[in-house]
C-alpha cells in the first residue's frame, strides 16, 4: 500500500504533504471524447441546438470545474491556478476536449486538467441530450505534464487506446495517412509575449499559409510560453506529423529554451538543414549567427527550428522549399537519391 501516495502504510487514506517540495511551474493536459451522432455533431458545429452556444457553455463549466477540483475529489490540494484552457475539436461522430491547466506550486494539476474535461463532456452531454440522450462520454485521459522533480511525462501510445474512441481512431488514421502521403504539419510558436497575449505573433501564420500553399494539411500555428516550450514541443509531435516547424526560443537569452527541448525529443540530427539556414541569414544579416536553431528526425517526424523573427522565417522558408519533398520521402522510406 506505502506504493500509493494517498494511501499511508497502514492502508488509510490521506491527504500528502506537500510543504517540503519546491515550488516549480506544473502544466497538465488532459483529453476526452463526447461519442455521439453525426447530426449532433453537424448541429453543435452550426450552433444550431435548441441550447444555445453549446461550445462555450461547456468551456466555462471546464474552467470553473478545475478550479472546484479540490472540492470534488476529496484528497486533492487546493491550488491557485494561473491558467485553463479547454478546447474543442470534431471527428465524424465525436466531439474531442482537451484541457490545459497550469500553475506554480509544490503539486501538480493533473486532477484539475483531468476534471476540465469531465465537467466540459458533461456539459456537452447535457447539451444534446435532447438529440442523443445515447451520448457517451469516453477516453478521459492525462496526455503530458511538466514540473516537480520528475519534469515532463508524456502518456505513452498504447495499442489498445487506438480503438479507445473515434476522435483518437481519427487522429491516428490521420496520421497514417499523412505519413503516407508526407503532407502533414505542425506550426509551433514560441514566445512568452504572445502566449501571455501583449503581442501579434507575426511567424506562425507565415508558415502555416506557406504550408497549406504547399499542400500539407497543417495544425496550428500552437503558441507557447519560452518557458512551456518543451511541453509545446510533445503538443506538436503528438499524433506522429510528417513535419514540426518551430519558431522563436532559438537565441542567447537565458529563456531561450527551444534548441534544448528540440534536442531533447531527436533520434537524430540533421546539422546541414540548420546550418544551411543560419548561412543565409548570416550572408544579410551577421547577427542570425546567433541562431542555435537544431533540426533533426524524431521517430518519422522532421523537426526544424527556425528564429522568430519574419526574416528569420523567411530565410527558413527559402532555405526548406526545394529540400522538403526529397527529404520527407526519405524518412518515408523512399527517395534514395544520391545525396552528395
Amino acid at each position: 500500500m506505502s506504493g500509493l501516495s494517498h494511501v499511508d502504510g497502514e492502508g488509510r487514506a490521506r491527504m500528502v504533504d506537500v510543504s517540503a517540495k519546491a515550488d516549480t511551474t506544473r502544466i497538465a493536459v488532459a483529453a476526452g471524447e463526447l461519442r455521439t451522432t453525426a447530426e449532433v455533431v453537424a448541429l453543435v458545429r452550426a450552433d444550431d441546438l435548441p441550447k444555445a452556444d453549446v461550445l462555450s457553455t461547456a468551456r466555462i463549466a471546464g474552467i470553473a470545474g478545475a478550479k472546484k477540483t479540490s472540492e470534488l475529489i476529496p484528497l486533492c490540494h487546493q491550488l491557485a491556478l494561473s491558467s485553463v484552457k479547454v478546447e474543442f475539436g470534431f471527428t465524424d461522430t465525436a466531439i474531442t476536449i482537451e484541457a490545459t491547466a497550469k500553475t506554480k506550486g509544490p503539486t501538480g494539476v493533473e486532477m484539475e486538467a483531468l476534471t476540465a474535461v469531465a465537467v466540459a463532456g458533461l456539459t456537452l452531454h447535457d447539451m444534446v441530450k435532447a438529440v442523443d440522450p445515447a451520448a457517451e462520454l469516453t477516453g478521459v485521459r492525462l496526455l503530458t505534464k511538466e514540473g516537480g522533480k520528475h519534469g515532463h511525462w508524456q502518456r505513452p501510445e498504447r495499442e489498445h487506446e487506438h480503438s479507445a474512441s473515434p476522435a483518437t481512431e481519427s487522429a491516428v488514421a490521420e496520421a497514417d495517412q499523412s505519413a503516407g502521403d508526407a503532407r502533414s504539419a505542425v506550426v509551433l510558436v514560441a514566445s512568452t509575449g504572445a502566449a501571455a497575449g501583449t503581442r501579434v505573433d507575426t511567424t506562425g501564420p507565415v508558415l502555416t499559409e506557406w504550408l497549406a500553399g504547399l499542400g500539407f494539411s497543417v495544425r496550428g500555428p500552437l503558441v507557447y510560453a519560452d518557458a512551456e516550450i518543451a511541453v509545446g514541443l510533445a503538443d506538436a509531435l503528438r499524433f506522429a506529423p510528417s513535419l514540426v516547424i518551430s519558431t522563436g526560443g532559438t537565441g542567447a537569452s537565458p529563456t531561450d529554451a527551444t534548441p534544448e527541448a528540440t534536442l531533447a525529443a531527436l533520434d537524430r540530427e540533421l546539422p546541414g538543414v540548420a546550418e544551411a539556414i543560419r548561412q543565409r541569414g548570416t550572408a544579410k544579416f551577421p547577427l542570425a549567427a546567433l541562431s542555435r536553431g537544431v533540426a533533426g528526425l524524431a521517430g518519422r517526424t522532421v523537426v526544424v527550428n527556425l528564429p522568430g523573427s519574419p526574416g528569420g522565417v523567411k530565410d527558413g522558408i527559402a532555405v526548406l522549399e526545394p529540400l522538403l519533398d526529397h527529404l520527407l520521402a526519405q524518412v518515408a522510406g523512399g527517395g534514395n537519391h544520391d545525396d552528395n
